[in-house]
């Protein structure tokens, strides 16, 4: 039986190279993969950019989605081609919420302090590595803040339609050391959307950090997807 793909989205100050520890192992295992490369311009556009993914996999697809990219596959994951969503450290807006407006409902993380925002566009500093990904080791965490993606200011505000997990089934990865996406925010999006849960001592990088747990999470959502 064909394996499903895999559709990766990525978060803020990110991009696709974000899933390199996990890509080459599932394309090994016989998945076909595709991570969006979307430009944090819209959330409109990024979405379109992640939808634009599943006419170049064969379906079905499970949609994996990292921090900001859980509001995309919320949003892309309504396609019938998606089959089923995992939540990496993820935000998962309702019909009713915006990013920020979800995120405004639980205490306001370390990271957010540590942001300069030129010319309209939110660029991690140096001095928010420790909060976004400060399991990993100083070489990494540079490596990670020289691809950083920079979105504009005020990409978290906006709004399109589409809640992908109220009728697809998820999985949830929580990263319970998070300084980023607040944990009592991920317990409580992973319980509305009664999610598969794997919680993890991770900071908000755990495809990174704990690679391991995140291929055994998206494995499971895949063979669930195959067995249909």
């Amino acid at each position: 039986m064909t394996k499903p793909s895999i559709v990766f989205a990525h978060g803020l100050w990110a991009d696709g190279s974000c899933f390199g520890k996990l890509i080459p192992t599932l394309q090994a295992e016989g998945h076909e993969v595709l991570a969006s490369q979307h430009g944090l311009d819209s959330l409109a556009t990024d979405v379109a950019c992640v939808t634009a993914c599943f006419g170049r996999v064969p379906g079905p697809v499970v949609l994996v989605g990292h921090s900001y990219g859980g509001t995309l596959i919320t949003h892309a994951g309504t396609d019938p081609r998606v089959a089923a969503l995992v939540y990496i450290a993820a935000l998962a807006p309702a019909a009713d919420e915006t990013s920020q407006s979800q995120i405004a409902k639980f205490a306001t993380t370390q990271v957010f302090g540590h942001i300069d925002a030129p010319a309209g566009r939110a660029w991690l500093k140096p001095s928010g590595l420790t909060h976004f990904a400060g399991d990993l080791p100083e070489a990494e965490q540079k490596l990670v803040y020289a691809t950083q993606g920079a979105p504009v200011a005020d990409l978290l505000t906006q709004k399109v339609d589409g809640t992908a997990w109220t009728s697809k089934p998820s999985w949830y990865i929580l990263a319970s050391k998070d300084q980023t996406v607040h944990p009592d925010l991920q317990h409580f999006v992973s319980k509305r959307m009664n999610a598969t849960v794997t919680e993890v001592p991770s900071s908000h990088v755990p495809m990174l950090s704990k690679p391991d747990v995140v291929l055994d999470v998206i494995r499971k959502a895949a063979n669930a997807v195959t067995a249909k």
